[in-house]
């Protein structure tokens, strides 16, 4: 297996660590260690972006929070706007958006009932 897979699974590691002091230590040493001149450009690369992202990424290690919710609303959105697409009527639409999003409150929709 060669370098860049290496750096890969070191960076996958950095997310094992349970405390941000632990992974600002590990972090700052690969980022150290993926500079150097020995190491192939994408392990440079992959450094400079840890170097871009540092702070975020010891932020995550504090919060365990993730964007991932709205990521997935986001998506959720466009698919529905992709699967309406020509629709004329807001109400069709509506009701399209309820069916993908999943559990429709079918009381909010008049004359519409499920068969």
């Amino acid at each position: 297996m060669g370098v860049t897979w290496h750096a890969k699974e070191a960076v996958r590691e950095l997310y094992a660590h349970t405390d941000d002091g632990t992974a600002a230590q590990r972090i700052d040493q690969l980022i150290i260690d993926m500079a150097d001149r020995d190491q192939p450009i994408e392990v440079r690369s992959l450094g400079r972006t840890l170097m871009s992202w540092r702070d975020e990424i010891i932020a995550w290690h504090r919060s365990h929070a993730s964007h991932g919710p709205t990521e997935a609303v986001n998506n959720l959105v466009k698919h529905v706007k992709r699967a309406a697409f020509g629709f004329r009527s807001f109400r069709r639409f509506r009701v399209r958006a309820l069916l993908y999003a999943g559990k429709p409150n079918w009381s909010l929709l008049e004359r519409i009932t499920p068969r």
